[in-house]
């Protein structure tokens, strides 16, 4: 019996036309070129452009892309999943936006927020989709806003240098070819440290996990429903992150989940042909290297121009890496990502 696997028919990326350096950050906020270099590896990032960029306009751009290098058309896309962690809207998700952007019909549209895991996250989901014979054309998207969202002062900067917002997308369809496709996929979580690294104010949790119940008085039942004085005064409304903390996890998370696919599928480190990281920071992308004595032809990172741009840091850094003849016709590709939840996760490709 013929087995199906999936492959990548199509990839496409598009970030915004706002370039902002380090320098430009140190306007705003106590920072400096050296200190962010030094810690994450960002030279600059790209920011979207106020009523022009969303999450979903560019995670379009990118599927138009991606679609025409798969010689697919609206017609033939019968399934949407959309990673991401900065909707257009609370609700609904983007995967209904880009389908109305791209005029894909009434097909099935899947929101997934599983944050920088997101897109190996959907890679999972499409390919048990396509291998099972339900859908043949899915298109993936990872999109990202994040900067209207983030504190561009001295009290954020640990998180604010580090992202920045882009989209990346891919076309998955269905191979019969010996050898070659999604070989497997590994998704894992911990919500023990939820807290560590998230966007925590507003939302729907009523200062359930919260320590500081003055935030959240008893008096008013809605508070955690909208943005108020005390969570504006203590920047509560920004993301959060323990940057040592997410380091410390991430480190031990990449190389475990990239060992995993490895051994599911009788590899080892030496076959793989290039490493594609999520683009979390170089400091952990470097160190996993070391770690895997991978030489630096191996790995693929791209974090210096775009900075984290979470679930599209994949899909950018994929179709970067393959613009560039990086990703050839029969290398062993491996995906990997660690993120907020902690989800982490890998992929192996046979190209």
């Amino acid at each position: 019996m013929t087995q199906i696997r999936t492959k990548i028919a199509g990839l496409g990326f598009f970030v915004p036309e706002n370039i902002v350096t380090n320098d430009d950050l140190s306007k705003v906020m106590d920072t400096n070129d050296e200190w962010i270099r030094a810690r994450t590896g960002i030279e600059e990032r790209r920011y979207v452009t106020r009523f022009k960029d969303t999450p979903a306009t560019m995670g379009t751009e990118a599927a138009k892309t991606a679609m025409e290098r798969a010689g697919v058309t609206a017609e033939d896309i019968d399934f949407v999943i959309f990673a991401t962690l900065s909707p257009d809207y609370y609700f609904p998700g983007g995967g209904v936006l880009v389908q109305r952007e791209l005029g894909l019909g009434h097909c099935g549209a899947l929101d997934v927020r599983n944050q920088c895991s997101g897109f190996v996250y959907g890679l999972s989901i499409a390919d048990q989709y396509i291998r099972t014979g339900t859908y043949k054309n899915i298109l993936l998207v990872g999109s990202e806003a994040h900067s209207p969202g983030i504190d561009f002062s001295t009290r954020g900067r640990d998180v604010t240098v580090i992202f920045g917002d882009g989209a990346g997308a891919a076309v998955l369809q269905p191979t019969t070819e010996e050898g070659r496709g999604i070989l497997t996929t590994h998704l894992h979580a911990d919500g023990t440290h939820a807290e560590k690294l998230a966007f925590i104010n507003p939302g729907s949790h009523s200062g359930v996990f919260t320590e500081d119940r003055s935030l959240f008085p008893q008096e008013d039942p809605y508070a955690s429903l909208m943005i108020t004085p005390k969570m504006i005064e203590t920047g509560d409304h920004y993301p959060y992150m323990d940057g040592q903390f997410v380091f410390k996890n991430a480190v031990k998370r990449f190389p475990e989940v990239i060992s995993e696919a490895l051994q599911a599928t009788g590899y080892n480190v030496e076959d793989i042909d290039l490493l594609v990281p999520h683009q979390a920071n170089l400091r952990i992308a470097q160190f996993v290297q070391k770690l895997l004595r991978l030489p630096d032809e191996k790995v693929f990172n791209n974090i210096q121009k775009y900075g984290n741009t979470t679930a599209a840091s994949i899909p950018i850094a994929l179709c970067e890496a393959w613009e560039q003849g990086l990703v050839k016709d029969g290398d062993l590709i491996c995906l990997a990502a660690f993120g907020s939840g902690f989800t982490w996760a890998s992929a192996l490709i046979r190209w």
